[in-house]
């Protein structure tokens, strides 16, 4: 399997599903999700691979802070522990805090 270049997560209660992501996508691993948000919009989804780590979707989506695109997901090898979604996952540092981590699944800070 080649190795993934990136890795997305959506806050999907912030997505008001637009699709502007989903057709900036040039790997179509977006998609609109079946069932509702709280705010009632259908969030926009990654399908867990394929992301090449362009950023496009980042870039056109209007709600600032909804898209991080993780870039060079292979490489990263660290998984801890999160107390706040309560699951094992994949960690970056922050760019602000060396000593301080991120969840790659809910995006808060692991100290």
């Amino acid at each position: 399997m080649a190795k993934a270049k990136g890795h997305v997560v959506i806050r999907g209660n912030e997505c008001k599903g637009c699709e502007l992501c989903v057709h900036a996508c040039p790997t179509n691993v977006l998609s609109l999700s079946k069932s509702l948000n709280q705010m009632g919009y259908h969030p926009a989804v990654y399908k867990g691979e394929g992301c090449i780590g362009c950023g496009f979707c980042f870039y056109t989506c209007p709600e600032l802070g909804t898209i991080t695109v993780f870039k060079k997901w292979d490489d990263v090898k660290e998984i801890a522990n999160c107390p706040v979604c309560k699951s094992e996952q994949k960690v970056f540092q922050s760019p602000k805090h060396p000593k301080v981590d991120i969840c790659t699944k809910c995006l808060n800070e692991i100290k």
